[in-house]
């Protein structure tokens, strides 16, 4: 029995970056085509087999400690992103102020759809949702560089909203205007989960 199901939610890829140094700037570039390996997007500094843990895991490990990386790609949806905007008073929220790695349109409730997920794309090329990715300021100071007076808005207006990390599980090319399919778990929601988060 396959413990992955394909969906009939389809989405298509609006955008594709990546972000060179994150200790200088979260600001990510604009690319066309990106090509998917297993240690992530070619110079991207999120990218790699591992990485140092965060603040993301500080109940599991020392701030520091050199973890398996499930945290190589930011990816965001384009409706989310738009609810975003609107809640800050902006336009638009352009990707690259977040640090996104990938923006996707048309799979909805995007920032929850199910850890262990696949984002699979034309090319076989395929992605595991690790989690939700919380939102922090650091978008807000990029925001703040190109529209001042509203960065320290992002945050809130993130909140639930700031899509999800992400890693590669089949090597494979991807281009702005490619399809991608969602593939979830097929299982049931943990019984004991709403006693777990009390």
């Amino acid at each position: 029995m396959p413990a992955l199901l394909p969906t009939h939610f389809t989405g298509t890829i609006t955008w594709l970056g990546r972000v060179r140094d994150s200790a200088k700037t979260l600001r990510a570039e604009a690319l066309e085509t990106a090509e998917l390996t297993f240690a992530g997007i070619a110079g991207e500094c999120h990218g790699g087999f591992t990485r140092p843990s965060c603040v993301r895991v500080k109940a599991q490990y020392p701030r520091g400690t050199e973890i398996r990386n499930v945290r190589q790609l930011s990816v965001l949806s384009a409706e989310e992103l738009a609810v975003i905007a609107a809640e800050m008073g902006l336009e638009a929220i352009d990707p690259m102020w977040v640090g996104a790695s990938m923006v996707i349109e048309g799979i909805p409730d995007f920032t929850h759809v199910p850890p262990s997920s696949r984002l699979q794309m034309a090319s076989g090329a395929s992605i595991t949702v690790d989690m939700e990715n919380r939102p922090c300021v650091l978008p807000g100071r990029e925001i703040e560089k190109d529209a001042p007076g509203f960065g320290a808005a992002f945050k809130p207006a993130a909140k639930t909203r700031r899509g999800v990390t992400a890693w590669v599980e089949r090597e494979g090319a991807v281009a702005v205007g490619d399809t991608v399919t969602l593939h979830i778990p097929d299982q049931p929601v943990w019984a004991h989960l709403a006693d777990a988060r009390t």
